[in-house]
């Protein structure tokens, strides 16, 4: 029963955690999609987004490779 009372705690604090994150997310969205908006008026909107698009892929990949060397030296600890 202790066991799982922990494990639901844990989950309980991963998903609160995880919507702070995703609020967190959103309001750098915002904030980027603006900075994008005022550096491309609308007739480069299109460009804007694209551009917008692949820094924030190349960002999250570059976290992403962070966190798994953060995991795999974990790991071996």
């Amino acid at each position: 029963m202790e066991e799982l009372k922990k494990e639901f705690k844990e989950k309980t604090i991963t998903l609160i955690l995880g919507g702070f994150g995703l609020v967190a997310a959103l309001a750098w969205n915002e904030a980027i999609k603006t900075l994008f908006e005022t550096l491309f008026p609308k007739k480069s909107e299109l460009v804007g987004k694209f551009i917008y698009a692949i820094i924030v892929t190349i960002v999250v990949v570059l976290v992403s490779l962070q966190f798994r060397k953060i995991t795999k030296t974990s790991e071996k600890e």
